[in-house]
């Protein structure tokens, strides 16, 4: 796969074509380079080995292989490289196969180099994660490090208490959500709660407010909603009472607000109605403008009314399509955009691409 990213990029397919695996790669990126407890090999190590990180169809080239090319707040270009595979022999290590980091067309790092032939144990770190070695492309690890990802399960954050147990590292699922809005300072967390509540006005009925508090027998943060009720004062509500909807719509304007890194987004359209999801594309736009950040968004949806927006940049949607020997992406064709560009939607156009050929039939299968 080769793609180019806009400021946001779809990415369209069928269930099992790899739109996950697709936003793992970066997600793979920052967990090597995360500045407590990362590296390659945890990275390996977390989804469970190099077998599970290979295509499905792959027959004889074990490599793995990864190239991003980057350019910073200055326009400065950078390209970085990174391939794997197995040692092949006695412990079966994964070792470092490639290792290249590129300041427009000049070198700074090219591995293997006469160091790692003297010494092959040091093929199973990347530079980029250590300080020691990384110190001219620092801030390409930095950027990697603090890529996020949420794809908030409303159930987790609802009984977290009776749940209890471990939480997944990096807390992908947003059992620790509340958590993390407990982190930001006063300051930013009212300005952003304050937005946020705006949004909930116009998309949850008898909506009022939306505060933060913490609880004053076990400090556990809190949110709580004030909604109209027959009372002159209204009702107020906290989190695990909140709808699934309203919880997914409150983390992922929470999301677009925190920081400026990549965010990547599953399904945002999960648990919204359709006209909500709808007005997605827009509210993405809205928050980058509002905080003049120029944040990427990568998100993985097949949702006919998020796709139905006009206003979704034609070379933005990437689209994955599984073959006999994996699956390719690619970006909408020639004719797809000509059809878009005479008033057409994607959702109307390629989102029909991505259906499961037999789709029709699955009834019949019963």
């Amino acid at each position: 796969m080769d793609v180019p990213f806009t400021d946001t990029t779809y990415i369209l397919g069928a269930n099992a074509s790899g739109k996950s695996n697709f936003l793992d790669v970066f997600r793979f990126l920052r967990d090597i380079c995360k500045t407590e407890g990362g590296g390659l090999q945890k990275a390996i190590g977390q989804r469970k080995g190099l077998s599970k990180l290979r295509c499905l169809h792959a027959r004889t080239d074990p490599e793995v292989e990864i190239e991003v090319s980057l350019e910073d707040t200055d326009g400065e270009k950078w390209r970085y490289v990174l391939a794997f595979k197995s040692e092949g022999k006695g412990a079966q290590r994964v070792l470092i196969s490639r290792e290249e980091v590129w300041q427009k067309k000049t070198p700074l790092l090219r591995r293997p180099d006469s160091d790692d032939k003297m010494d092959v144990a040091r093929l199973t770190q990347t530079h980029l994660e250590q300080i020691q070695t990384n110190q001219q492309f620092r801030h390409i690890g930095e950027f990697f490090s603090a890529i996020s990802y949420l794809h908030l399960v409303p159930q987790l954050l609802k009984f977290s208490d009776e749940i209890g147990g471990r939480r997944l590292e990096d807390d992908p699922f947003g059992q620790g959500f509340l958590e993390r809005i407990a982190k930001s300072s006063p300051r930013v967390r009212d300005s952003r709660l304050k937005k946020i509540r705006d949004v909930l006005i116009k998309a949850v009925p008898q909506f009022k407010d939306l505060e933060f508090e913490k609880d004053e027998v076990t400090g556990r943060p809190h949110l709580k909603a004030l909604y109209q009720h027959h009372r002159p004062h209204g009702a107020w509500q906290r989190e695990d009472q909140f709808s699934d909807g309203t919880l997914r719509l409150i983390g992922l304007l929470w999301s677009l607000f925190e920081g400026d890194s990549l965010l990547l987004i599953e399904e945002p359209e999960l648990s919204l109605n359709s006209a909500i999801v709808k007005e997605i594309p827009l509210m993405i736009h809205q928050v980058r403008k509002s905080t003049r950040r120029r944040r990427q968004v990568l998100i993985t949806t097949h949702s006919d009314s998020l796709l139905s927006n006009l206003g979704i940049d034609t070379n933005g949607a990437l689209i994955i399509e599984p073959c006999k020997n994996g699956s390719t992406i690619r970006g909408p064709s020639v004719r797809e955009k000509q059809s878009i560009e005479d008033g057409f939607s994607i959702a109307e156009i390629i989102l029909p691409v991505t259906n499961p050929r037999l789709a029709d039939q699955l009834a019949l299968a019963l």
